[in-house]
Order: structure tokens, then sequence, then C-alpha cells
């Protein structure tokens, strides 16, 4: 039982890890850095499932066929993950018309190279989940009290432990004290006989 508990508690803790080092990657301020969003329709499906997280990064160059992720990523506006249609010149500027893979046509509103966040590089399926998940105060509160309860129920029983240790050695101890003093009690009793 100890086992498949500390088995269950690593394998929780390198999740915990893991979805933690996505989400600090993802939101330090480096220019052109990797981004982890979230997919949360299935426009893009079969190719990118619906609760997937996507890799994505800016790069100079955008071409018919590439997967983007385009538009704000605020509290309020979620990003839109389609793939580029068609690639036009528009008052000197790129305009890309994209086209979700599920849709039967393209997107209505063309994106400009600013709206772009970045290319899609791959996509982890259904991890997406987890991270709007953990992004809940529900979830955050899960994330942190159940490894809270782990741990200190391990050191609880490792308290107990060395508990049981100290009252072995004290008992040992003191059964030794008693032996040396009857051992003293004999030798008196033989020195007054």
């Amino acid at each position: 039982m100890k086992k498949v508990l500390k088995t269950i508690y690593y394998i929780v803790l390198a999740y915990i890890s893991f979805i933690g080092i996505l989400l600090i990657i993802s939101v330090l301020p480096i220019k052109n850095n990797i981004k982890f969003l979230t997919v949360l329709s299935g426009s893009m499906e079969p190719k990118i499932h619906t609760g997937s997280i996507v890799v994505v990064k800016s790069v100079a160059d955008y071409k018919v066929g590439d997967i983007i992720t385009f538009g704000q990523n605020t509290k309020t506006e979620v990003p839109t993950t389609h793939r580029i249609a068609e690639v036009k010149v528009e008052n000197g500027e790129m305009v890309y018309k994209t086209k979700g893979d599920a849709n039967n046509g393209e997107d209505n509103k063309e994106v400009s190279r600013k709206d772009i966040i970045g290319k899609v590089y791959f996509s982890l399926p259904y991890l997406g989940y987890a991270i709007d998940f953990v992004k809940k105060p529900f979830g955050l509160m899960i994330v942190i009290v159940i490894p809270a309860i782990i741990i200190i129920y391990d050191e609880i029983n490792k308290i107990g432990r060395e508990v049981k240790k100290l009252k072995l050695k004290v008992k040992k101890v003191e059964e030794e004290v008693e032996e040396i003093e009857e051992e003293q009690k004999d030798e008196k009793e033989k020195e007054q006989e």
C-alpha cells in the first residue's frame, strides 16, 4: 500500500511540476518566447483536438498551410488557432486568410501580421483541460492542497517511525539500567555475606 501511495505521489508531483514549468515558460516576458496556449474549440479537428495545448512561437515568415494562432489573449478574449488558406499583400502589408480544418469556409476576418501570436509547432492533446482547471481557484486549490496533504501525511509517518525508534531505544536503555542496578545490588549482597 505504501509503494502505491508513493508512486501516486511521485506521478502527481511530476505532473504538477510539468504543468508549472509550462506555465512559467509561457509567461516569461522574453521577445519571441514560446507560448503554450489552450485550444478551446473543435475548428482544427482532427489535427488539433479541443482541449489541446499548442506550442506557438513567432517566426519571420508565414506561408499557406501554416497553422497560426492569432488575436488577443486576454481574460475576455481568446486567440484563434487556424490554418493559413491564402496570403496576399494589401497596402504594402501582408494579410492572411485563415480557415479551421473542420470549418466549411474561410474565416470572414483577414488577419494582419501584427495580430499573429505565432506559428503552431505541435500540440499536446487534452493537456489544456488540466491547465485551464489549474487556472481556476478550485483547481489551483486542489493542486496545492492535495500535494500538501500527501507531504503532511508522509511527514507524520516519518515522525511516527522516529518516535517508535526513540521509544525502543529508551526502553532498551531502561532495561540495561535495571540490569546494571540488579548486578550492583547482587554484588552488594555478596559483599555483605
